[in-house]
Parts: structure tokens; sequence; C-alpha cells
């Protein structure tokens, strides 16, 4: 069964600045592949699924810890779960947040919502119950759907004893195991599930079962392509998360313009190796909803282990592989990679933070693998950028423009002003793939534009064949003497000596500067260097100003779910230190 959807009278939420050809520098690099004016067919998400199971239905479509489920029982699934999300009142305008790691429930009811007519929430596991709450309050979400594992269950619950989380639906983690699996795991893990039957707010929860035990014939709801598929909430490491409505229409077109990127994808041979989690942008739409729509097999992880995920690289075999940069320093780094078979990858992409140089280099050397450099934010549904897979390839660029996609460079403090070639300014976007705003924020989302662009609050500078290099965030500058001093320059500076393998840099306060850089450091194991060493090292690489007043020396630094390193807790660490 599929959902009605209604293309007429489509208009994008930002419609594309007029310009011509001559106004775009990036057209001139542009890959041999790929047209930059591609045409582009916005619809409903849950288009991509149906497609796939019509023309891919014997082939797997996903595989979890050993157990795998074809395209066709993916569909099924799907149907079965959006019959049942109607049945618990599932409709258009209605919110329903999905907790968990990568599994097909996830999958499952992401699809399932978008066919009852419903809106997705993603929701990051690791949080609190108390960043939980604030998020779930705020998009006013119906239901929960979890795991019964204590590690995600436990927090569901835990807002719904308190009132703020209205109903939950739990899946059994066993049933997605293989049976031999399945008997092991209730036997040694049986402690790590959670005892719902017998939970306070038993009648809040509804299970798997239950909610799939139909026909699976929905009733499909009239949507149109602007409606909103997904509130993808920000990091909030600059502030208040806040929701990014995602249309239909947004999500559809970047999984084109990603699929325009890779021409030379094989429809329903490619096996994407999923690491980074489905709740984050980049994931979903990169690897879930892109993959999807090729006939992709998704290898999903629950979270990354080194020495696991080695080894599960060199069983299934995958293609195409997505990470974040300190992903992929600790793959280059782990002493034993030469005993793993990295050949079947064809290509990797490297989002979500800057690629230190260093790194591409050191994990293309051994890995015989094409590293690519991508861009995008949780606004832009997320990519606008991606560094061409043939011809001309600029180290230390996230690349040029998807289809369809513009960039204009912005004075900072006075973005009505465009910088000319060469100049640092702001990152402005537009595009179809820009949210259609921030949901019942209206004040924020006028703010967050300028001219039909929208504004990442992103640092850059673009060359004359219209190659894009970030320098930094604008919140993430450090003003020393009135100079801007940017972190990244510095950080890039740092991985260049042989004994630094992560790197942190933030402004901390200075008496005499108001601000001063100071980096955090974690060494390669086996190697030793002071602060005296690096010092020496980086000066004839920086400025004077640039040049960090203290450097501190950690056996780890602080990341985040997926994997970014986190400046969030250095900063807090620094901002009790200075209250107490």
């Amino acid at each position: 069964m599929s959902v009605q959807q209604n293309t007429s009278n489509y208009v994008p939420e930002q419609a594309m600045p007029s310009a011509g050809p001559h106004d775009y520098p990036w057209l001139a690099a542009y890959p041999k592949t790929t047209r930059w004016d591609l045409p582009l067919k916005p619809e409903l998400l849950p288009a991509v699924l149906d497609r796939s199971v019509a023309l891919y239905g014997a082939k797997p479509a996903t595989s979890f810890l050993g157990k795998t489920m074809t395209y066709a029982e993916l569909g099924d699934a799907v149907n079965r779960a959006a019959k049942g999300l109607q049945a618990l009142g599932v409709r258009p305008g209605i919110t329903v947040g999905l907790l968990f790691p990568n599994c097909p429930p996830h999958i499952i009811f992401y699809y399932a919502i978008l066919k009852a007519g419903g809106t997705v929430v993603n929701f990051n596991p690791l949080y609190t119950v108390e960043e939980l709450s604030g998020q779930v309050k705020d998009s006013r979400i119906a239901m929960m759907v979890t795991l019964d594992l204590k590690v995600t269950f436990d927090k569901a619950e835990a807002m719904a004893k308190s009132g703020v989380l209205p109903r939950m639906i739990v899946c059994p983690f066993k049933d997605l195991l293989p049976s031999v699996k399945s008997v092991l795991f209730s036997a040694l893990k049986g402690k790590d599930v959670a005892k719902w039957q017998g939970s306070p707010v038993r009648s809040k929860i509804t299970t798997y079962r239950e909610v799939t035990a139909n026909d699976g014939r929905f009733t499909a709801p009239a949507l149109a392509v602007e409606d909103v598929a997904v509130l993808q909430y920000t990091g909030g490491t600059t502030g208040t998360p806040k929701g990014a409505m995602l249309t239909h229409a947004n999500l559809t077109c970047n999984v084109q313009q990603i699929d325009a990127w890779f021409a030379g994808t094989a429809k329903g041979e490619e096996t994407f190796l999923c690491v980074i989690p489905f709740f984050h942008v980049f994931a979903m739409t990169g690897l879930m909803n892109y993959g999807l729509s090729i006939g992709a097999k998704l290898v999903m992880l629950p979270r990354f282990e080194l020495v696991p995920a080695l080894k599960l690289i060199s069983k299934a075999r995958p293609t195409v592989m997505a990470g974040v940069p300190t992903l992929f320093n600790a793959l280059m780094n782990y002493p034993g990679i030469g005993k793993y078979d990295l050949s079947s990858l064809k290509y990797c992409i490297s989002g979500g933070a800057p690629l230190p140089l260093e790194v591409k280099r050191g994990f293309e050397k051994i890995s015989g693998c094409k590293l690519v450099e991508g861009y995008g934010l949780s606004e832009t549904s997320p990519v606008t950028h991606i560094n061409p897979l043939e011809g001309p390839v600029k180290e230390g660029s996230i690349g040029l423009p998807v289809p369809n996609t513009v960039m204009s460079l912005r004075a900072l403090g006075e973005p009505e002003r465009e910088v000319p070639l060469g100049e640092k300014g702001e990152i402005c976007i537009a595009g179809p793939q820009v949210m259609k705003g921030y949901w019942m924020r209206p004040q924020e989302t006028a703010d967050a534009f300028i001219d039909g662009f929208f504004r990442t609050g992103d640092v850059a500078y673009m060359d004359a064949d219209g190659f894009t290099y970030i320098v930094d965030r604008i919140k993430d500058l450090i003003l020393c003497s009135g100079y801007n001093v940017y972190p990244r320059r510095i950080e890039e500076a740092i991985y260049e000596h042989p004994a630094v393998e992560e790197v942190t840099v933030i402004g901390i306060p200075d008496q005499y500067r108001g601000e001063a850089p100071k980096a955090y450091i974690k060494l390669r194991a086996g190697h030793t260097a002071t602060g005296r060493d690096i010092l020496a090292f980086l000066e004839p690489k920086l400025s004077r100003i640039e040049i960090p007043s203290e450097i501190e020396f950690r056996d780890a630094l602080p990341k985040t779910l997926i994997g970014k390193l986190s400046k969030k807790e250095l900063r807090q660490e620094l901002e009790k230190g200075s209250a107490s």
C-alpha cells in the first residue's frame, strides 16, 4: 500500500535565489558525471522505500548481528507497524519519538510513522533523562518507541512516570538476533533487559507484537511534500537544542542530490556499514535513506567498538562506510590494522566535523580507499557540499555545492554584504534541502535567514575554482586582543606533530588579551612530547597570537556519541573551575 501525495502545488520552502551560471565559480570544477542544475523531484519519503521494495524485494535490506531482513520483509513490517500506529492515533500533525541505537526497529518505525501520516522525532539514547524530557516536552510527542534494554527503557519509563511521556512502544531486543544468539543473549545478558511487565507505567506500554499484529492494510493519509517529516534537534552545543523542521521534500531532494554525486554506485548491489547512529542527521540521510533508495544492504552496528568493527568489515565486505574524523583516526592508529581486510571499501565519507589532513592521508594509505569529506547541518537535511570522487580534490576543502545548492559567503557582522572570492565570510545556503524553519520558534527562524539563505554560523572562504574551506564556527572564534583567532587553524597545525593523535582547542579567559587559545592533546600510543616540544614545533607555523597559552595532555578527549570531539565538556570544566 502506498501513501497518497499531492505535488501539484509544490513550492520550495526556501526559494532558490536567482543568479546566472557565471555567478557560480564551482561549475568549472564540477564532476563530469553530475549536473549542478539536475532536475529534482520532491516526493513523500515512504515512496523511496516502496520503490526499493518493488525493485529489490528478495535482496537483503538489513543485517544486524548476523540476522538479515529482505526488502520484502522490511516493507511488510513497515506497513504492519503503520497500521498499528494509526490504531494508536498516529495521523498528520502527530509527532512520535524514536529512542534507539542502530537496529532494524529504528528503520521500521521511522518509515511506519511517516506512512501513518505522523512526524518522526529522533532522540539520542545517551542523553540524560533531563535532556530527553526537555526535547519530549518541546516536540510534544504522543509516544516513544524504544527497546526493552534497560539502557533505553529505563529513561523512557522515567519520563512516563513523571507524566512527560504519554505512551511507550517497546521492542524486544532478543527478537532482533539469530535464534542461537537470541538464546545466548537471554541466558547471559538477561540482566540488561528491563522487567517492563511489572513496570508501574505498564498501562502506558504497548508491545511491538501488539502494534504489528495486523494485515498491514493501513489507511493512506493525504500528505503534501512540504509537510514536516522529521523534527531533527540540533546538537545544542551553543545553546538550547532547537527542532529543525525537515519536510518530505527536503529529505527526498537531499537523497537525490547525494545519488547524483555518487553516480557510480551499483543499484541493488552496494553494502553500507552503518556505524554512525541513525538518529544523527548525517546517518539518517547519508546511510539510511540514501542506502535504502539504491537498494543497498545496511549492515548495522549498535555502537562503535574498534576491533568488532574491523572484524565486521572483513566479514561483511562493505563497499561504503561513513564516519566522523575520529573514527577514521582510530582505525588509522590501531596497531593491528594490518590483520584486517579493508579491500572491499570503494569509498568512505567523512562528515560531522572537519577532517584533518593527516587523518585523510593516513587512512587512505592504510586502506587503499578514497576518503571524501562532505559538509552539512541538521538544518540542511544535511548535505550541502561534497568533494568530488574523481577529478580535482583539494585537501582541507569541504568540496563543492551539491546539485541545485547555492552558497553565498556573507561578511561577518554584516550579513547583507557578500564577500569576494578568497575572503572569509559566513557560509549561507539556499537549496531544496534547507529546512522549513525551527519548530515553534518564529523569531529564531527569521534570524536564521538572510535574503533567502540559511545562515550556518560557519566561517569559510572559497577559492577561484569554487572549493570551500571552513576556517571555524562564528561562536568558536577566540577573540585575542581584538583579533579573530580560529581554533581549527591551530588544531590543523598541532595535528602535523607526529606524536599527536587528537587535539581540541578552545578559548580561555586571559587577563591581558581577553581570551587566549588552550590546546587539549591526546598523544599517540608509544609516543611522548612535552608542552615545550609542541610550542617549539608550532613557532614557525603560527603567529604569536595563535600560539596556545596553555597545553594540557590527556589520556582521552571528550566526544559526542557519534565520535566527534566535543568542546562543550571542556568549556563546562572551565566554567566550574571559575565558579569555584
